[in-house]
């Protein structure tokens, strides 16, 4: 089994769905965990809902800081926003592949409800094709 870590700034969006996707399509082969250089203290509640609603099963998921994980090791390190891909990360062991996939961040998103649920199950998609694409 593979373990993968996925990195965002604030981790309440974008890496809580790819950990969630990873461990759900992956199930198996990969064991994901996410974190945030900056951690938002929650799970965007737009962010379950969306998983839950395209059928990802959303365990006990929660923002957390990056430096958890510091000395832990990794098979792969995932970053999904652009600002997470330019910090300096903690040192995490062993020798793992670098990855980045820019994806915008629905948290920021306004307008109608619908729109706000566009641009999640946006990031949603982007993030379930760079999977199946990459890792699967």
């Amino acid at each position: 089994m593979k373990h993968i870590l996925v990195l965002c700034t604030g981790n309440s969006c974008r890496s809580i769905m790819a950990e969630c996707l990873i461990n759900d399509l992956g199930r198996g082969a990969y064991a994901a965990v996410s974190a945030g250089s900056f951690p938002a203290g929650y799970v965007h509640p737009k962010a379950i809902a969306t998983l839950q609603r395209h059928g990802i099963e959303v365990n006990e998921t929660r923002s957390k800081s990056w430096n958890e994980f510091e000395n832990q090791a990794f098979d792969l390190v995932i970053t999904v926003c652009d600002q997470a891909a330019n910090e300096s990360c903690p040192t995490f062991l062993g020798e793992y592949q670098k990855l980045h996939w820019s994806t915008p961040d629905p948290a920021h998103a306004v307008g109608t409800e619908n729109e706000i649920n566009a641009a999640f199950d946006l990031a949603y998609q982007m993030l379930k094709s760079r999977i199946e694409e990459e890792l699967l």
